[in-house]
């Protein structure tokens, strides 16, 4: 049976679990998961770094087949079972709905770590309240032009669900969160419309409930 390590309040992990479900793959059934990391432990066990030497959450395990990094492993899941749906077949709505999950990665994904962390891993009195306001700010502004797209399209990429949407969603709930529970520090979000009727969308979907929220 498929194994994937992680622990489920991971963001990380988030996308692969939400990833498997909305595949139609059980927990218990298709796969196991293997709570790591934090307080877990395992990602620091010689046999975890033996698998994946970063030490990170998730991994996949999959008879002798192991692979880490979370949007490759969506990316494996996502072509080996949902070939047409979950990844687009059409090459150019595919690179389309991959370059979401790029920009997650290498746009959004900075900004709001730096607000997450500092707001919910560091000790008060070592916060860097300047610092933690501009990348949430940030954060605030790269998420315009997702709300900018999705004004006449369901989801990222068209009318239908796509591996894009994944790495966003997971982003975007976290955005929401940070803003409602910290707004004192962080200041009013911006409104975001289309932005939130697309998360409402997908905050809806069972997998997504399982998952995520």
């Amino acid at each position: 049976m498929m194994k994937i390590y992680g622990r489920l309040s991971s963001l990380n992990v988030q996308k692969v679990i939400w990833c498997l479900g909305e595949l139609g793959l059980a927990e218990g059934k298709d796969y196991e998961r293997i709570d790591a990391g934090l307080a877990f432990g395992v990602n620091t066990t010689p046999e975890y770094l033996a698998m994946n030497p970063n030490g990170l959450v998730p991994t996949l395990v999959d008879g002798d087949y192991v692979l880490w990094e979370s949007h490759s492993i969506v990316r494996l899941l996502a072509s080996q079972y949902g070939m047409g749906t979950l990844m687009p077949a059409d090459l150019r709505v595919r690179a389309d709905s991959e370059r979401w999950m790029d920009w997650m990665l290498g746009t959004l994904s900075p900004a709001l770590a730096i607000a997450f962390i500092g707001l919910t891993r560091t000790p008060k009195e070592k916060q860097d309240v300047a610092a933690i306001k501009h990348a949430f700010q940030q954060s605030c502004r790269h998420l315009a032009i997702l709300d900018e797209v999705l004004k006449d399209r369901l989801f990222c990429v068209g009318p239908d669900l796509t591996v894009g949407d994944l790495p966003l969603g997971v982003a975007v709930h976290r955005w929401i969160m940070l803003g409602n529970d910290y707004q004192e520090q962080l200041g009013a979000a911006p409104i975001y419309p289309s932005l939130m009727q697309w998360h409402r969308r997908i905050s809806e979907r069972p997998a997504f409930l399982q998952s995520v929220a």
